[in-house]
Order: structure tokens, then sequence, then C-alpha cells
């Protein structure tokens, strides 16, 4: 035992008794909230007051256990960050791993100087990509009033407050209680998109700007606490990158609602909250630069520049008004000049035309600034506005563009039978070499089929208008803000080289001397564990194909050339279970980054990672250290979908935190894989047999006769497809009731958990170990002292064994009970609880000991949840028996009567399990 250890597990003790002590407070200001709303049938019902009576409890207890799970989760965020200080204090910042100062630690320890880690720093480019949720539960209401909780609970904080001073802080929770209690908690109406999107803008425009401001100081401290000069780092630039991007407004793939009109309002939307972010800021550093005149040198350039300002500005009012008030004051002057252009451009008016106008504005106030020998004002106010012009722009967030590959087969289908091309209406079962062929002589040409004002069909009108809308976007404002073309389910290279015919025909394309090229990245997205299998191939074509080579090349410029390629963790884990999901998508990334390295393209990886373990969630460190050596060449996206955007991003501290673990973690993982050599996984041997082994107990469980009946049955499928709970709908086609295919992977890892089965995050991990053990027990004694030395090993297995402590058998025979048919149901069950207890059993062997006595932390935050899931689980299933009786009785009235309590009791659940799908 090491002299850190103590203090470690003191911390954690510290912690847990933090937990406690906080909940109880939060609890006891909900029960005064309660009283004062005349509520006082539920107070003996409270969670966790230790009172709860045996008998069933009245209406209410779902949106009291929901809310009280609420007020856990809040409770849970904030004392992590509390320990996080604390531990900072005890032990160092290094001590923290996944931050900077650990980063840059471990970064020197590789052997890397100031210069070489410079050198890894600016080709660091991190994009959280915002993305809307089929299952994100919450209003934005209800977010508000947590926010207001939050920043109480902060205050409650300081040690210094007198005993007057709490019983405020109190009294402003209990009314924050009592307003939450009285918001509607759930959406009875289906959020439209443009809901969806002000959520998302409120984080980007909002939330994201000051965490920035922490994340940036963060970094500069840890530099310069390493040594590192200062200096070297600022003339480097704006490194390492981070910026946003959003598939919402823009992901149309099974989303109907997603028309080419909502994609030009998003870009507008955007574009606008951009302006209103920046005369924000602009505002808030020109009441920082109160330098007078009569103290300080004033360029003849600022000067000047003020006059311009003043006559383009449009408005003689404001202009005279400005002059009157800060004319003394001149860098405050030019100042508020700017922001009152900028809001004269919010108002429709003419102002910047690119940020680069706007940046030479601010770089000229930041040159009187430093010419005055404000240095300090320099660094920690005007360097940050620059940052965030560079980082927000005038479009806050880069748009993707994704569409199925089925879905463009019917749009080239209908474009050739128009063109009047021969059997152009079978486009989308030409085989492969035919469809090659047509597209390779056509892309050689720059000339559409067809004039733009053609209307040819539902499929293709709306990919050429859609296309359309990017092509003006360009036009006025440039490619900043537009992203990739992203085909989800691309299964050979024609998926592909046919969205270049496509742009090609919308005009959304560049001429060049060496002939034409798409300007924005056509991006494929392997998704099922064939096409993770396939995929080397099918980018390898890609990358040899003149017209994308050239575009790519184009698109480069001076730098090296990249290209994206995106992984579907969801469809994949609901192809083939977790195990072989994880194994296909491990092997994938090995050999897509190869094929990229063998031909000078840097590949950049984008990760549609969910939020749940089953859909690829993950702590960020650990998931980015598991990464293939060689993977990660600096670039790195990541989707950020529905409740886990609230989970990590919700309050400042939390934003800065989980912003910090992705730029630090993909710093430290790019060096790693730069300056050091691959080295061999002890257990890679093993790792074939079980995928092979999880791979088919899995396929066998969802191919068993009746296994989709059941599946309908035990878990509230038909209630999620029913619920407003997102704007997207549950299916891609709009199917019901016997294609799990069809179904997306978001309601079904959402419908498993709300039983209480997790069953795709562990299914099939048991049975393939059980095999091995059986069939040569000393492999498995290999595979066992091989686990502590595989990162990649032990975080699936940690992940397995995360998904297996958050079910519950208990639960899941109340949830089996549903099923009608007990022969169906016992012969299911069997088969679940069977695999259940074996991959239990089995892990705790490879991990030398139970999950409960080696994560005492992950014990707690379940353990403490558990009490209270129980009463809602158990008003869920008697609620989901009645409502399917109703809808079997075709008694509507009463089926859509009882519809909102179940509805209320899936969020509740949620809430307490802090997941969905």
């Amino acid at each position: 035992m090491t002299d850190t250890q103590p203090t470690r597990e003191q911390l954690r003790l510290e912690g847990f008794d933090l937990i406690d002590e906080t909940l109880s407070f939060l609890v006891g200001c909900l029960g005064d909230a309660l009283q004062s709303l005349g509520e006082d049938s539920l107070l003996p019902y409270l969670p966790w007051s230790g009172t709860v009576p045996d008998e069933d409890p009245p209406d209410g207890t779902q949106q009291l256990y929901s809310i009280g799970f609420q007020l856990l989760n809040m409770v849970e965020e904030r004392v992590s960050s509390a320990i996080r200080r604390e531990r900072e204090k005890a032990l160092g910042a290094e001590s923290i791993r996944g931050l900077w100062p650990r980063a840059l630690k471990d970064m020197t320890a590789l052997g890397l100087g100031p210069q070489e880690i410079l050198g890894v720093l600016k080709d660091v480019d991190v994009q959280p990509v915002l993305t809307a949720h089929p299952t994100e539960a919450k209003r934005a209401s209800v977010r508000e009033r947590h926010r207001a909780l939050y920043e109480e609970l902060v205050r409650n904080e300081y040690p210094k407050y007198t005993d007057r001073e709490r019983r405020r802080i109190r009294e402003r929770i209990v009314t924050s209680l009592e307003t939450l209690w009285r918001t509607g908690e759930i959406h009875l109406v289906r959020p439209d998109l443009f809901r969806e999107l002000r959520d998302a803008i409120h984080y980007l425009r909002d939330l994201f700007p000051a965490a920035l401001n922490r994340l940036d100081m963060h970094f500069t401290e840890a530099w310069r606490d390493a040594g590192f000069p200062l200096e070297a780092l600022r003339a480097a630039g704006n490194i390492p990158r981070l910026s946003f991007g959003s598939w919402i407004g823009g992901d149309r793939d099974g989303h109907p609602l997603v028309t080419p009109e909502v994609t030009e309002k998003t870009l507008q939307m955007l574009r606008r909250a951009a302006f209103r972010l920046l005369r924000r800021e602009i505002d808030e550093v020109a009441k920082q630069l109160t330098h007078s005149q009569h103290l300080n040198p004033v360029p003849e350039a600022l000067e000047t520049r003020i006059d311009e300002l003043n006559f383009v500005l449009g408005d003689e009012e404001v202009a005279n008004d400005l002059h009157d008030r800060f004319h003394e004051e001149p860098w405050r002057h030019f100042a508020t000049l700017i922001a009152a252009r900028l809001q004269r451009q919010i108002d429709g008016h003419d102002g910047y035309a690119t940020p680069g106008q706007l940046n030479a504005d601010l770089e000229l106030l930041a040159f009187g600034i430093r010419g005055a020998g404000c240095q300090l004002v320099d660094e920690q106010v005007l360097r940050p506005l620059q940052q965030k012009l560079d980082i927000f722009g005038f479009h806050l967030a880069t748009l993707d563009v994704r569409q199925n590959s089925e879905f463009h087969d019917k749009a080239i289908a209908q474009l050739l039978t128009a063109a009047h091309v021969p059997d152009g209406e079978s486009y989308a079962t030409w085989p492969e070499e035919k469809r090659l062929a047509f597209l390779n002589k056509e892309l050689l040409s720059s000339r559409p089929f067809l004039h733009d004002t053609a209307r040819v069909g539902v499929e293709a009108d709306l990919v050429l208008d859609c296309y359309r809308v990017l092509v003006r976007h360009r036009k006025t404002w440039g490619d900043s803000g537009l992203g990739a073309l992203i085909i989800s389910m691309t299964r050979q290279l024609s998926d592909l080289l046919g969205v270049f015919l496509l742009a090609r025909e919308a005009g959304l394309m560049d001429l060049t001397k060496e002939g034409p090229c798409c300007p924005l990245e056509v991006v494929p997205l392997f998704e099922t564990m064939d096409d993770l299998d396939r995929s080397p191939g099918i980018l390898a074509a890609f990358l040899d194909h003149p017209m994308a080579h050239r575009s790519i090349l184009h698109r480069a410029g001076s730098d090296k050339p990249s290209q994206q390629a995106m992984l579907g963790y969801s469809d994949s884990n609901k192809d083939c279970g977790i195990f072989a999901a994880q194994w296909a998508l491990h092997r994938a990334q090995e050999n897509l980054s190869a094929t990229a390295n063998e031909r000078g393209i840097r590949i950049r990886f984008f990760h549609g990672r969910g939020g749940t373990i089953s859909r690829g969630a993950g702590p960020t460190h650990w998931f980015m250290a598991a990464l293939p050596h060689g993977s990660m060449s600096g670039g790195f996206r990541m989707t950020e979908q529905g409740e886990t955007i609230a989970q990590k991003y919700a309050n400042l501290a939390n934003a800065t935190y989980n912003l910090e673990l992705l730029l630090a973690g993909a710093a430290i993982t790019t060096a790693t894989h730069r300056h050091t050599a691959k080295t061999e996984d002890p257990a890679e041997e093993f790792l074939p047999f079980l995928a092979e082994e999880s791979q088919a107990a899995y396929q066998r469980l969802l191919h068993a006769e009746g296994f989709i009946h059941f599946y309908r049955q035990v878990t509230p499928i038909d209630a999620l497809e029913n619920s407003r709970i997102g704007s997207r709908p549950a299916r891609r086609t709009g199917a019901k009731g016997h294609s799990i295919s069809d179904l997306r992977a978001i309601p079904w890892v959402f419908s498993w958990t709300q039983a209480r089965f997790y069953m795709p995050g562990w299914f099939g991990t048991g049975s393939a170990l059980e095999k091995l053990k059986a069939t040569s027990p000393e492999r498995f004694e290999a595979l066992k002292a091989a686990v502590p030395k595989s990162t990649f090993l032990s975080y699936v297995l940690t992940n397995v064994e995360t998904n297996l402590a958050s079910a519950n058998l208990e639960l899941m025979a109340g949830y089996a009970g549903l099923v009608e048919d007990p022969a169906l149901r016992e012969r299911f069950m069997k088969m679940i609880v069977d695999e259940f207890e074996r991959t239990r059993d089995l892990l705790a062997e490879l991990f030398n000991g139970s999950m409960e006595a080696r994560r005492p932390r992950m014990a707690k935050t379940l353990g403490i949840r558990e009490a209270p899931l129980r009463v809602l689980h158990r008003q869920q299933i008697a609620l989901l028996r009645e409502w399917r009786q109703h809808v079997a009785d075709e008694n509507e009235t009463a089926a859509e009567a009882i519809f909102p309590k179940l509805l209320l009791s899936i969020n509740a659940i949620a809430s307490g399990l802090r997941t969905t799908g």
C-alpha cells in the first residue's frame, strides 16, 4: 500500500458522506415544498427518508421519485466536482486521470519536450457533435429549473454564510422545487425539430463559451506548471483545436421531417445565434477596456477605423450615442461600435461578410491594448474573444447532412429515369460492377442530367433540394458551418460515388484544373458487423478513386490530406451483441487506419457513440485509451446524444470537466500512438474466439422462434413507439411489430433498459467465456492473466460488468409476468437468466472478485437508487398491463387517458437509471 492510498480512500468515503448529507438536505427541501403545495399524502413516501410504507403508494409517487432522482443526479455531479477539487488540493492536479496536468506529465514521460508536444497538439482537432435524441424525455423548462437548483446548491457550499443567509438559500430551493413540481415534466405533444435545435443552441451559445474560458485557463495553467514556455504555446496559435458540430436539422436518415427547408432554417438559426454570441462577448469585453486616451497612446489606425465604423454602421443615432459616452475611452468606443455593427447584422442589415473581417477589427483592438503595455488584458480578455471567434465563427456549429444509402439509390434511379438512361429505374438493383462502370463514366463530366428546375421524384427532389440549400449557403457564407455528407449503411463503393453524382446534379461541385471535385467531405458510415468487416476494402477503393482523391486534396489545401470514417456503435451492437460489436469496431479501426496510412491520408474517426454502454458509451479517457494503436491521428469526432448532453454539459463545472477529458484524452492518445511502438495485446489471441462465440449465443436468442413476441411483451417497446419524447420516429421505415432490423437501436436499448434487463449490453459474453473455459481451461487461465494487461479487453469487460450490475433479476421476472404465453415466458427467461448468472460468475472469476467489492463507487450509485426504482417498476408493470388491455379492447379513450401516467413512469425510471437509449 502506497502513502497516497489512504488519502484516496479517505476522499472516496468523504464523497459518499457528502452525497448522503446533501441528498438528505434536498429531500428535506422537497418535503417542505410538498407541504406548501398541500401534497401531504406523499410525505411518508419521500425517497431516502427511511419511512416508506409497505402499502401501494398513492398517485403522485412517480413524479415524486422522478424529481427525487433528478436531485440525486444533481448531487452526484456536484459531489464529483467537489471531490475532484479536494483531490487536487491533497494529491495534486496530476493525480486526476484524464485532465491536462496528467496528460502533459504523461507526454513528458514519453520523452517529449515542449516542441514535440506542440507538434502533437497542432494536430489535435476535437469536435463533439450534438444530436437530437428519440428518447430524450425532459422538457427544456425542467432543465431550466434544474439549472436554478444547481446554482443554489453551489451557493450553499460557501462556508462563510450566516444562518440567515443559509435560510434564504433553503427558501429559494424550496420555491424552485415548488415550481418544478408544477412544471409539466414530459412532452405530451411530440417536440418539433426547432425545439430540439433551440435546446442545442442553448448549450452552444450560452454554456460552452463560458466553459471554453475555464478550459483555456486550465490548459494554460497546466502548460506553465509543467515548466513549458508560454510564448511558444501562443506562437503556435489556437491549439489544440476544439469546435462543435450538430446533426439537428441535417440528419434525415429515417427522419421525414428533416426537409430542405428545415436544413435551410437550421443554418439560419445557427448563424443568428453565432452573431448573438459574438455580440454578447464583445459587449462584455468592451466593459473592461476603460483605458483613457489621456493616459495611453492611441494608434492612428484605431482612430481611423472608429471613423470608418461610425460611417458604415448606418445608424447615426447609435453612432452619436456611443461617441458621446465613450470617446475618451477609444478602445471601449471601438469595441462598442463592433458590437453595434453585429447587432445591425442580427437585425438584417449588412455587416461583416466573413469572420476574417471581424477578426481584423479585433486584432486592431488587441494591437492597441498591447501598445499600451497591457499584456495581461490582451492575454486574459482579448485573446479568449478571438479564440471564440475562431471556434464559433458565423456558424456556431458545423451541420452534417446524413442520409441512408438506400434513399440515395432511389433518388439516383428517379434521376436516371427522368434523363432516359436505359434501365435507370432499376439502378438500386444493378450489380456493383454495372453501377461503378456507369458512375465512373458519368463523373468524368461536370454536366448535370437535367435543368435545375426539373422535378423528378420524391427522393431525388429532397436530396437535390437539400444540396441546393448548401450551394446557396456557400455562395454567401463560404464553407464555414457546412459539415460532411454522411452516408449511413455504406455497404459498397457505389454508395459513396453516387453522392458525387447527386452533388454534381445540384451544382455542389468546384471546378479545378484537374477536374470537378466535391467541396464537402463524403463520409462513409459503417454500422453492421458485415459492413465493418468490409470497410477497409471500401475505403481503399474510395481513396483511390480520382474524384474522391481530387476532392480530398482540394479540401486539404496546404494541410495534410485527411478523410473521415464514421463508425456506428448502435447497429453493430444490435446486430451481433456487445462483445462481437466491440471487437469488430476495434478491428475495423486498425484496418481502416492502415488503409489510409498506406495512401498518405490521415484518417479521422467519427465515433457514433450513444448514451448507453450498449451503444458505445463509457468513460471518455478509458474509451480513448482502448483505441487500437495508430488509429488516433489527432482528429476526433464523437456524437453527443440527447440526455447525455444534459448529463455532461448542463452546468459549467461539468461542461468544463468533460470537454477537458475530450481534449486532453485526444492529446495523450495521439502522442502515444505517434511516439511509441505498437505492443502486442496479450489478450488478442482470445478475442476472435470470444467474439464469434458471443455473437452465436446472442443471435441464437434473437433468432429463436417466438423471440419478437416475447420482446414486445416483456419490454415497454410499444409504449416507446407511441411516445412523444422526440421528433424522430422509432422506426426507420414506419413498419411496426414484426421487425427488429427496422427498429432503431436507440429504442431497442431503451426498452431493455426500462425493463431492467440491459440485455444488449451483456448477453453472449458469458457463453463465450464458458465455452473457452470448458474447451481449454489452461487458455481461460491465460485469458485471466491477460485481462489486467489488455486495455481493450479490460474496458469491454468492465462495461459488460456495469450493465450486469445495473440489471435486476427480480424486476426482470416482474416484467416477464406481462408475457401472456407461459411457455414462451419460461423458455426465454431461462435462456436470459442462465446467461446472466453465467456472465456474472465468470466475470467475477476473471476479475478476482465481485463488482461491489472492487468498484465501491459504482456500487454506491446503483444501490442508492434501487429501493425507489423498485416502486416505480412495479407501477410501470401495472400501467403497461392496464394500457395494453385497453388497446386490445380498442378502448382508445381509456388507453389515451392512462398513457400520460405511462410516459411519466418511463421518464421517472430513466431519471433513476440515468439513461434512456
